[in-house]
């Protein structure tokens, strides 16, 4: 069953409200009840989420004193998010995507008491904040998806942008506020205190899923059963343009990836320290929330494919620059800067996805994407630190964002016609 959306109010046609807008465009919070339940609940959680993932970091080395057993929390996060990804994507192709969202987000519920209630306890173990920490993976590789594959049935196409731009004031919400609150948090009243606040936070995501329609997937008529993970891919296999969103993705992440030089270059660029880290690790996100919140503009653009391509080239030659530059403040900008064009990027990217794919493929789609966004950044960390071994910091990020730019030119001429999609008419 179809959700229905609230009719835009009649003040300003369409085509007029975006000319004036600079700022986040609201119109979907405003028009949809449903979705703004969603995006509420979704942006309290995902805070919340990354208290408990901080304070689970910080409770790690307080137990180890071990910056490699800090490290194995990401590991023990990312193998569940990737295998399950692609599985989640899959069930939530197959059942009611509600139920779904329902069930994985009172799993992760759950799993954020269990830790209150084993720090209230003084059961510090290692081994069960790593089990925690995949089932959290494993719930979130299951909800993500389904929530997804819902926003296009609550939205009309013209409004997806939007909702996008307002996905990424979400996450890149969560990735600052969260960190910082979860510091604050465990240091003044305890790991037990940012537990039980996820907990609660969790309420408002539950709340918000409990209210929505059921959400099983349109099928063509006569179809029923199973939602096979190889239906998907070979599906993606079919679908250039839906492709490409993944490729020029992958140019990013995997070859234009800094961060974890950032130690380095901190030390021998700027002859700065641990702070100068956390400068530099905060920069691309500041652009980032930047960028979601003057996005108003977005929702005229109708060539999306080429948005995606250039705003994926200006970050990797913003990441090109920031190589190049040895005054910090500079090195800040271009940062930002690429922050900014990924934003962008993100927008587009997630609307193709959701406008291009039919309904019952979304769920597989958006898992594909999962492993994506998951694994890019990781083997994009593998990429330039190993580059900067063999040569130099310089090399693996200046040379990493030409490659982005060079690598996205021959897929833009191998496949021309995603430059020329056009949100008005959206073809896989």
């Amino acid at each position: 069953m179809t959700a229905t959306t609230s009719p835009t109010p009649p003040a300003d046609t369409p085509d007029e409200r975006p000319r004036r807008r600079v700022l986040a465009d609201l119109t979907p919070l405003r028009t949809s009840p449903d979705y703004r339940r969603l995006w509420f609940g979704n942006t309290i959680s995902w805070i919340g989420q990354a208290m408990t993932a901080l304070a689970i970091s910080l409770q790690v080395y307080d137990i180890t004193r071990s910056s490699f057993s800090v490290g194995l929390v990401g590991l023990f996060s990312l193998v569940p998010l990737v295998v399950f990804g692609l599985y989640g994507g899959a069930i939530a192709d197959t059942v009611d995507r509600r139920k779904l969202g329902l069930a994985s987000a009172a799993g992760a519920a759950v799993l954020s008491a269990a830790l209150a209630a084993a720090a209230l306890l003084e059961y510090h173990r290692v081994w069960f904040l790593y089990a925690v920490v995949a089932l959290q993976a494993v719930c979130a590789a299951l909800n993500s998806p389904a929530r997804s594959a819902m926003i296009p049935r609550l939205l009309p196409p013209e409004q997806l942008p939007a909702a996008n731009a307002l996905g990424s004031l979400t996450m890149t919400s969560g990735a600052t506020l969260g960190p910082m609150l979860g510091g604050l948090i465990a240091g003044w009243w305890g790991y037990q205190a940012a537990y039980l606040i996820d907990f609660v936070a969790f309420s408002a995501a539950l709340y918000a899923m409990w209210r929505l329609p059921s959400m099983r997937p349109e099928r063509e008529q006569g179809k029923r059963g199973r939602a096979p993970v190889l239906d998907g891919l070979r599906f993606l296999g079919t679908r250039p343009n839906v492709r490409m969103t993944f490729f020029s993705d992958m140019c990013a992440m995997v070859l234009a990836q800094p961060k974890a030089l950032f130690p380095a270059v901190a030390v021998l660029w700027f002859g700065g320290d641990a702070r100068t880290v956390g400068l530099l690790v905060a920069a691309p996100a500041v652009g980032a929330l930047l960028g979601g919140l003057f996005s108003g503009w977005q929702g005229r653009i109708r060539r999306h494919g080429l948005a995606i391509l250039l705003s994926v080239a200006a970050w990797g030659l913003a990441v090109a620059v920031f190589g190049l530059t040895r005054n910090l403040w500079l090195g800040l900008f271009f940062l930002a800067l690429a922050g900014w064009s990924d934003t962008i990027s993100m927008v587009f990217r997630t609307t193709m996805l959701q406008a291009a794919t039919p309904d019952e493929m979304r769920g597989r789609l958006q898992g594909v994407f999962i492993v994506v966004v998951a694994g890019g950044p990781r083997l994009g960390d593998f990429v330039s630190g190993t580059v900067a071994d063999l040569t130099s910091p310089t090399t693996a990020i200046t040379g990493g964002g030409l490659a982005c730019v060079a690598a996205l030119a021959l897929l833009a001429a191998r496949w021309p016609a995603f430059a020329r999609y056009d949100a008005r008419t959206p073809q896989a």
